[in-house]
């Protein structure tokens, strides 16, 4: 089966190695030639562990391939995706569609045979049928079905996710797309994952709802861990008792500087503005929105105390600057409000990262970029834990102390305790919800 993906971006680009790893025959356009040049040279513009392999396997059996051409591209193509950037609209929240629908446009004018047009990027309720209708009304002779399959892939572990998904959810108009759609996901239907077929607004609704209740839950353990701190309760022993309740689960309750990534932020804003254009407005989604920002302020008001009430004049070692461990991804990291409050302060912040550098080198000018978290600790005031990578969750603390002019450290994951710290001679240590030294 020919599937042709439209946008090499995060999603675009795993769904594309992915579904030729199912056996289509995949055609991937990209229309940026410096990310095109890299993709057709065997380069992964991207960081996701595995995907590198993956796709290289996959190039080799001819099974994937890659284009700047759309018109080429979707050629005999059964199911052509749009897997295009939605960003946040300047001004309002709303998501942006230009790109959607210039890819609906550009389908339209090259479509010469019957295909479903599958919108992949995350759109507001109403989108596919705008979609439908700018393809009608660009080609009326165009034979084509409309379908919403949304994505539900986690940023350094969304190989995993594709493949072995807790659910498909497909939204058609008719039996027939539904018929390829099905096609296209009969691997993983074989193996008795479940595809869900609905209507088309219900898909696209069903991914702003799951990706909102997923920052409330967040939001919310982050708020209970504000009150911990002033209560004397523990918010670890607390997320686990909540958890422990098969109707709350333990998924999403683990404090910290608040959500952030390529997703939840953009999607927030977007059912909130969806709210309002309805005059339904999310109340709690507002609320979350409002209450994250909070929450990144006040780590930056944490790590202040931490240095006895400014930063100013003090060497500050920041371990971790991506949203979250196993990405490259800096959008709308808790760093970018974190470590530029620190710089403005007038401290001296070095930078720990295993693949935030790329990115990171412009969003955060006049900080130092260090190889290891010793070297960048090196007589430094501060640590502060602000990424859960692997190789930052087993450190060896009195070394780190040891180096340190003033041993001091924010835990902001709560990946070690204040007992701990202590024994490794730290004198002070901060983390969310729990006990401090």
């Amino acid at each position: 089966m020919k599937i042709t993906i439209i946008g090499a971006g995060y999603v675009g680009l795993v769904s594309s190695v992915c579904f030729s790893d199912f056996g289509h025959d995949v055609v991937c356009v990209e229309k940026s030639p410096e990310r095109l040049a890299k993709l057709q040279a065997g380069e992964v513009p991207i960081y996701e562990p595995g995907l590198d392999e993956l796709m290289a396997r996959n190039v080799e059996a001819e099974r994937l391939s890659f284009t700047g051409d759309l018109a080429e591209g979707i050629k005999d193509a059964a199911a052509i995706f749009i897997a295009v950037g939605t960003p946040t609209r300047r001004g309002g929240g709303h998501a942006d569609l230009s790109y959607v629908m210039a890819a609906a446009k550009e389908i339209a004018t090259a479509l010469d045979h019957y295909a479903v047009v599958v919108t992949k990027s995350t759109v507001p309720v109403g989108t596919n049928a705008q979609v439908k209708e700018v393809i009608t009304i660009t080609n009326p002779r165009a034979e084509f079905d409309v379908a919403s399959n949304p994505e539900f892939l986690r940023e350094g572990a969304a190989i995993d996710d594709f493949m072995r998904p807790d659910r498909i959810v497909v939204g058609v108009e008719n039996e027939r797309a539904a018929e390829v759609m099905q096609a296209i996901y009969r691997p993983l239907y074989l193996r008795d994952f479940p595809i869900m077929t609905t209507d088309l607004e219900s898909a696209e609704m069903i991914k702003y709802a799951a990706n909102a209740f997923l920052a409330t839950k967040i939001t919310f353990i982050n708020e209970i861990a504000a009150l911990c701190e002033r209560t004397g309760a523990d918010v670890k022993a607390v997320s686990k008792g909540m958890g422990a309740d098969g109707r709350i689960g333990t998924k999403f309750l683990h404090a910290g500087p608040g959500y952030g990534g390529s997703c939840f932020p953009k999607d927030t804003k977007a059912l909130a503005r969806m709210g309002q254009d309805h005059s339904i407005p999310m109340q709690l989604t507002e609320t979350v929105i409002k209450v994250n920002e909070e929450v990144k302020r006040r780590m930056v008001d944490k790590v202040f105390d931490l240095c006895g009430g400014s930063a100013n004049g003090k060497t500050i070692a920041v371990l971790g600057v991506t949203f979250k461990p196993n990405t490259d991804d800096m959008r709308d990291a808790p760093s970018l409000t974190i470590v530029p409050a620190l710089v403005g302060n007038g401290a001296e912040v070095r930078v720990v990262d295993p693949q935030g550098q790329h990115e990171g080198a412009a969003l955060l000018p006049g900080v130092t970029w260090c190889d290891d978290a010793y070297a960048a600790a090196e007589g430094a005031d501060a640590v502060i834990l602000l990424t859960e990578w692997n190789e930052f969750r087993a450190l060896d603390l009195a070394r780190l102390s040891y180096v340190m002019r003033t041993p001091a450290m924010a835990d902001l994951r709560n990946i070690y305790s204040a007992e701990a710290a202590e024994k490794a001679g730290f004198t002070a240590y901060t983390s969310v919800g729990r006990r401090n030294l």
